[in-house]
């Protein structure tokens, strides 16, 4: 039988291993850190725009830059190297026709003139009644632009520019671009060697900035305004000619949008010398809205629910030990008095440990439970560390979609060695659990997307995945998530199993009838561990939903330390309860205790989305975020399911191990 188990997983070894070269070659060429190179660029040299996806908060559906007729580049569109994570997140960065030279200011530069077709208006008429933003990348840095609040003088930074703007029932064009480039300027010389690339030469120092010749880009802002060309003068020029003279003020006349109207791109540049060093440039970008609020919402929801999870622990060990320190007594004096004073979790002693109902179902869980917390801790973690920064765009789902991969050996082996002590320590089918252990979880996943897919597909946006990541994914789950659940299976199932403290009868006891509803008292745990993370929930669904970017890596993994806590005493405190009612079947009680806090999870963002996203416009786009939050929601009651349900186990066999009984 183990000579079977290790040729089902030695036969995928080939599969492995060429999964594994592939996986270190994209890892080299493609899975690299954006921005984490220091590039210092000499004057005039030239300097490229990138473009990504232009998106909304209204629709959620991202599409090309080039989906609306734009000036393209002379040489054609090219994609960028890109990793999985930009794939999987919809970002669709191409190169553009704005070029720039190295601290040297330029203006009413034309891009291209062209007459717009019905299907061109068209299209940028439902650009901008969707609120559209076109967003432009230099030197790895997102544009971003300064506006003014409604009637207040408060100025705040967004990332992007609309596509258009409506006045009057009218709609009009962002034709023109006004650049802003923040540069620093090194003066000292230092050691550092030169690399190659597609704009130029990237420096990568030695000893940081200050020593690197030449200047560092340390901000990249615009302005966008609307400016009717005259066709007669920049119908004749080609790309990258002058056009005479001008003033863009947004006082008009605007460039309308009508069928056969000549539209003119134009932009200009501008380079202002800053103070901003290297490390520092991302701090315009990280103190959008409302920074200081996001800190203290954070730390006083930490105080709040540490000193609230530290009475909840005493409150609940002095319950424990003053039950036991009673029942220790009971038990030195004479037997037929001891049978009198036995109540509670003490007579179910023979039924505390007997298998629950669909014991494989729950192994599986379980398993995929260690694997999903295992991967936001490390995640997390790392994060907080500085090694998954925003500069690092796409790193941090791709990150988590390797370590899941990877993590599968967890997923197996608690799986088989959960099964193992439910089965009473026979390795009967743990080749099936592992199998299961490997599909179940993932194969929702791969199933929920796959559908979500088909209406990304549709409706043409960039956020659907394309065929070719389609085979590479399902080859990284076939080549590695599954060879590695397998072996962490056989792993799971060499073992000695966990011993039961006491036998288990063969006719199960009778449960008596509760006071109150069991479903009534899970469903109500689920609230303590929820407000755990209700604050940071907010500003994880606000970066998720509204472009926002999330920074605060810290906190948050502070606060995933909590909900662990958090859900490892709900969960306890319930199965205390459960057997105090001599209600043995406390196994999926106590997973659903802390896992109920997917049910407050799921109902939060519904109100997210009609209190917050209630500009969100279209069926496809509702669609898909339910279809996300469903998936969200699935895996956080499987991960926090999981720390309750095992927090659980070792604290019954910890209590019956305690004390003696016959």
């Amino acid at each position: 039988m183990e000579l079977l188990g290790f040729g089902c997983i030695l036969q995928a070894r080939n599969c492995f291993a060429l999964a594994l070269v592939l996986g270190f070659f994209n890892l080299a060429h493609g899975f690299y850190l954006p921005g984490s190179y220091l590039h210092a660029y000499q004057q005039g040299v030239e300097l490229w725009v990138k473009v990504n996806s232009i998106t909304s908060v209204e629709t959620e559906l991202p599409y090309s830059y080039y989906s609306l007729p734009f000036c393209e580049p002379l040489d054609g569109v090219r994609k960028s190297v890109e990793n999985l994570g930009e794939l999987l997140t919809g970002d669709d960065i191409e190169n553009s026709p704005y070029r720039f030279h190295m601290n040297v200011d330029e203006s009413n530069i034309v891009l291209c003139s062209r007459a717009l077709s019905e299907r061109d208006v068209a299209h940028f008429k439902q650009r901008i009644d969707d609120l559209y933003q076109v967003n432009l990348m230099l030197d790895n840095l997102p544009v971003i632009r300064y506006a003014h609040a409604p009637d207040s003088d408060f100025t705040f930074a967004v990332t992007g520019y609309p596509v258009g703007f409506l006045v009057d029932q009218a709609q009009y064009l962002f034709n023109h671009v006004k650049f802003k480039v923040l540069i620093h300027e090194n003066e000292n010389t230092g050691s550092g060697s030169v690399m190659a690339s597609a704009n130029g030469l990237d420096t990568i120092p030695s000893g940081g900035d200050q020593n690197m010749p030449g200047y560092t880009i340390v901000g990249f802002e615009v302005t966008p305004c609307s400016l009717k060309h005259d066709p007669t003068v920049s119908s004749n020029l080609s790309m990258y000619d002058l056009l005479p003279a001008f003033n863009c003020e947004m006082d008009g006349p605007y460039q309308a949008l009508q069928v056969g109207e000549r539209v003119t791109f134009s932009y200009e540049v501008s380079f202002q010398k800053s103070s901003i060093r290297w490390p520092s440039r991302w701090d315009a970008y990280l103190r959008m809205d409302g920074a200081r609020v996001h800190w203290f919402s954070i730390i006083n929801s930490v105080m709040v629910i540490s000193f609230l999870a530290g009475i909840v622990f005493v409150i609940f060990l002095r319950t424990v030990r003053r039950d036991l320190t009673r029942y220790e007594d009971l038990d030195k004096e004479a037997q037929e008095q001891l049978a009198e004073e036995l109540s509670g979790w003490k007579l179910i002693v023979g039924d505390v440990f007997r298998a629950p109902r669909h014991p494989k179902l729950l192994c599986v869980l379980v398993g995929d439970g260690v694997r999903l917390t295992g991967m936001a801790i490390v995640t997390i973690f790392f994060s907080a560390l500085g090694f998954m920064s925003p500069a690092s765009r796409g790193m941090l789902l791709t990150g988590m979609v390797l370590l899941f991969l990877v993590l599968g050996i967890a997923a197996g082996y608690v799986s088989c060695r959960a099964w193992k002590t439910l089965n009473g320590g026979s390795r009967e089918d743990w080749r099936s659990m592992a199998w299961r252990s490997a599909s179940y979880f993932p194969g929702i996943t791969f199933l929920i997307l796959t559908l979500l897919n088909f209406l990304l597909w549709g409706s043409g946006s960039t956020g659907a995945i394309p065929f070719s990541l389609y085979l590479i994914l399902l080859a990284m789950w076939f080549c590695i998530s599954v060879p590695l659940t397998l072996l962490g299976g056989y792993l799971g199932s060499k073992p000695e199993h966990i011993h039961f403290p006491v036998r288990t009868n063969q006719i199960p006891r009778e449960i008596p009838p509760q006071k109150y509803p069991s479903w009534l008292l899970i469903l109500g745990a689920g609230t303590l561990p929820f407000g755990t993370v209700f604050i940071e929930l907010f500003f994880i669904m606000s970066s998720i939903w509204l472009g926002r970017i999330y920074y605060v890596f810290g906190f948050l993994f502070i606060v995933l330390i909590l909900l662990i806590v958090v859900c490892s005493e709900v969960s306890l405190i319930l199965t205390y309860m459960h057997l105090c009612v001599e209600d043995w079947r406390w196994w999926w009680k106590a997973f659903f205790s802390s896992g109920s806090v997917a049910v407050y999870f799921f109902l939060y963002t519904i109100s997210y989305l009609i209190f917050d996203l209630h500009k969100l416009s279209g069926s496809i786009s509702t669609i898909l975020y339910i279809g996300y939050s469903l998936l969200m929601s699935l895996a956080l009651m499987i991960a926090s399911g999981t720390i309750g349900l095992l927090v659980s186990f070792y604290f019954v066999h910890y209590l019956f191990s305690s004390v003696k009984l016959d």
